[in-house]
């Protein structure tokens, strides 16, 4: 089964893409990382008490008024505002807040990625933003980044979805991502049919076309025979993945390697 990451920055079209790929003709089982991270913060849950345990003394709105029957839920935008941005104590929270939902969030995506090979896909969407930040990168047998080339364009579109953000709340937000740019960059060099970048500066029927044609040149590198073979023999798939996993690795760390030399070099 082939893992095939999505990711990209916020407002360049990401999810748009994971809802097409979800739906005929492609009709792949979405792991949505962003969507798993809001349900092991729900209230009742273990992620939900840690975060009011840590930032209630220093949010005040940090829980929304509208009570349910396991607690008021957090108040997003307050949680935003207190993570997102410059200075050292946005830091310090923001690798607090990432401490307590990250690990649970790992948890619920093995969990699916098993049931989504016992149920014979081909192929699983591993809808991650911060999927080379987070290390999921070597996992991946192929990497789509969906991107703008220009950040003006997320910062527009961010602000159109979500009317309570300011110009510089959503432009914090853009830039807490990373540069898009870069990241397709970093994609591109795991090589041709491991790496593949769509850019989403268009409307929805430019971007649907685009993904039609990369999804049947990754569906084309992954035959029917292969994906059979690979689901009645596991341990052929664990070897597969493995082999997978050694060259994407390397890659992954040759990459972080040369950012190395080029911050020392500052």
């Amino acid at each position: 089964m082939l893992l095939l990451g999505l990711t990209g920055s916020i407002a360049t079209g990401k999810s748009t893409v994971s809802s097409l790929l979800s739906k005929p003709p492609y009709s792949l089982p979405i792991i949505d990382a962003d969507l798993i991270a809001r349900q092991v913060v729900e209230p009742g849950t273990a992620g939900y008490n840690a975060i009011v345990k840590y930032f209630s003394p220093t949010t005040p709105d940090l829980l929304l008024p509208d009570a349910t029957p396991k607690g008021q839920p957090l108040n997003r935008p307050a949680l935003g505002r207190r993570v997102f941005g410059g200075g050292e104590e946005k830091e310090r929270d923001r690798k607090m807040l990432n401490s307590i939902v990250h690990p649970a969030v790992r948890k619920e995506m093995y969990r699916q990625m098993v049931w989504a090979y016992l149920k014979g896909n081909w192929a699983v969407v591993l809808d991650v933003p911060l999927l080379f930040e987070s290390g999921w990168e070597r996992y991946c047998g192929t990497i789509l980044v969906v991107g703008v080339t220009d950040p003006s364009i997320q910062i527009n579109r961010l602000r159109s979805r979500d009317a309570h953000l300011t110009e510089e709340d959503a432009r914090n937000r853009v830039m807490s991502q990373g540069d898009v740019r870069e990241k397709a960059e970093r994609c591109l060099r795991r090589g041709p049919g491991r790496g593949v970048v769509v850019w989403n500066d268009h409307d929805r029927s430019h971007l649907e076309k685009e993904i039609q044609t990369v999804m049947q040149d990754v569906r084309g590198r992954t035959p029917s025979w292969w994906t059979f073979l690979c689901w009645v023999c596991p341990p052929l798939g664990a070897l597969a993945g493995l082999a997978s996993w050694y060259r994407m690795r390397k890659v992954q760390l040759q990459w972080e390697s040369e950012k190395k030399r080029e911050k020392a070099k500052l």
